[in-house]
Parts: structure tokens; C-alpha cells; sequence
């Protein structure tokens, strides 16, 4: 996740017959770089994406809150040519956050997933994913103006994104033995220069 959070690589979530994220009355944004999804994209199902930049396009959904490129047996009709939305979404986040998705199905699909630790780091590293996703989501008075992400995808994209400052690995975080009791300021700008550095230019 971290990788394709960075634009290193695409996720690689084993999916089987699930298509919930596909058919949850989600707006799928399509970047101004991305040509070859754009190409393959039906221009009438695009439309400007608000708030942002121009060039930057959203997909609709079908009545049944379905995306139009998803075909009846629940294959995606452009899966070589997807959006980079859909190649960096992984349901498994809301699992490893430990807090439930923004669509009931997605919430019951995400929850099956179970996660292995074959060392004590996989353990500690899946803890600090946790531990981000409670202080975002309990200390927003300690962020800048309470400015933090409400939806849930994005609390936990943040929180793997900051997971490290819970281990102690970035730059001018609260060390383990005071990220409880520590400055709670202190803690939630190193958050925000941990994701920076997964921002996409």
C-alpha cells in the first residue's frame, strides 16, 4: 500500500468474484495524465471534477450505483486500461486501520480479510497503522485548525501513510514510550510531513 500510495506500483489485491468497490455509487477521478484510461472511457460518462483543477475528470455511476465500465458478470469492461484510482484502491486498508469503510458492503467484505506476522515488526508495523488511524481520528484538536480527513478511506490511506511516526521512524516524532502522553501537536505535524512525502505532484 505504501509503495502505491508513493506511485511505485499498482496494488495487487486478490479480488475473486468481489466487485463491491465497483458497485457502491462511487466516483471514480481520472487524473489529466491518464490517456489510456481516457481513451477508453466513453467521453459522455465524464465530467469535470469538482474542486478540482481543470483536466481532472470524474466517472459516474449507473441507477444501480455501478460503475459503467463493469460488466453484468462483475469483470471490469477496461481492466488493462483502469484509472490509477482503481489500480491504488485496496479495501484491505479499512481492515488494517481497523475502522469501517464509507458502504456497508465494502465494510462486510474488508472485514474478512485477516492479516499474518510472521516477524515481530509485521506486528508492530500493522500496530502503528492502528494507532495512526485512532489519533487521527480522536486528536483532530492537535492538527492545524482540526483539519483532518472525515471520510473514511482517506483516515485510513493517512494512517498507513503516517504509520511510521508511531514507530518511532520519522523525523521529529514522539518516541514509543511518549506517543501517549506526549505533545499531541508535536505528534500530528509529524504526521502531516510523514504523508507529504506520498503526495502526488
Amino acid at each position: 500500500m505504501r509503495e502505491s500510495l508513493a506511485g511505485r506500483a499498482d496494488t495487487d489485491v486478490p479480488c475473486g468474484d468481489c466487485c463491491a468497490c465497483c458497485a457502491s455509487s462511487h466516483f471514480v477521478h481520472v487524473g489529466p495524465g491518464e490517456d489510456d484510461a481516457l481513451a477508453h472511457i466513453p467521453a459522455e460518462l465524464l465530467f469535470p471534477a469538482p474542486g478540482f483543477p481543470a483536466g481532472h475528470v470524474v466517472m459516474g455511476y449507473d441507477e444501480r450505483g455501478r460503475c459503467p465500465m463493469l460488466a453484468e458478470d462483475g469483470r471490469c469492461g477496461i481492466y488493462d486500461h483502469r484509472p490509477r484510482t482503481c489500480r491504488v484502491y485496496d479495501c484491505r486498508v479499512f481492515a488494517a486501520a481497523g475502522i469501517a469503510a464509507d458502504r456497508a458492503e465494502i465494510t462486510r467484505r474488508a472485514r474478512r480479510w485477516t492479516f499474518a506476522y510472521p516477524e515481530r515488526r509485521d506486528r508492530d508495523e500493522h500496530d502503528a497503522v492502528r494507532a495512526a488511524a485512532r489519533f487521527v481520528r480522536e486528536r483532530a484538536d492537535s492538527f492545524p485548525g482540526g483539519a483532518v480527513p472525515q471520510h473514511p478511506a482517506q483516515i485510513a490511506v493517512l494512517a498507513v501513510a503516517a504509520s511510521d511516526v508511531f514507530l518511532g521512524r520519522a523525523a521529529g516524532t514522539a518516541s514509543r514510550a511518549t506517543r501517549d502522553t506526549g505533545d499531541g501537536r508535536r505528534i500530528a505535524e509529524a504526521i502531516i510531513a510523514a504523508s507529504r512525502q506520498f503526495e502526488t505532484p
